[in-house]
């Protein structure tokens, strides 16, 4: 078993700091990326809303919560232990389970059999929807 990301918050109010911190993030590369796609002022003002720099500071947020990488067995024990709620989905026949703990005693899982990455970014995005979003 192995852990990803940095963020693991313990609170919600541990969640919303960690949010705010991300948002000049967002606002630098929302920023540098219509530099290179050569936006003019105009267009800039135009397109650049507050929803699109929100967007970005919730994917980065996301992007960078903590998530457990294991076994189904490491999940399973994890699991056993866990006193909270967990929503998973995926295959039951498959080897591998990714999964994160919010700060709610709610957690969420994903299973999968050989794109550790592409499970892992699957299941920011469901964290931080079932998770995170309401409470930010």
């Amino acid at each position: 078993m192995h852990t990803v990301g940095t963020f693991a918050p313990s609170s919600v109010e541990e969640a919303r700091e960690q949010f705010e911190s991300v948002g000049p993030a967002a606002q630098t590369v929302v920023r540098e990326v219509t530099k290179v796609m050569e936006f003019d002022p105009d267009e800039y003002d135009d397109r650049v809303t507050g929803e699109v720099v929100e967007t970005a500071r919730d994917a980065l947020f996301a992007s960078l919560l903590e998530v457990q990488v294991g076994t189904r067995e490491e999940y399973e024990s994890w699991r056993d232990a866990y006193d909270g709620g967990v929503t998973k989905v995926g295959h039951e026949r498959v080897d591998h389970v990714v999964w994160h703990a919010g700060p709610e005693g709610e957690a969420v899982a994903a299973t999968f059999q050989d794109e550790e990455a592409a499970a892992v970014a699957t299941l920011r995005r469901q964290a931080f929807g079932r998770l995170y979003r309401e409470q930010l």
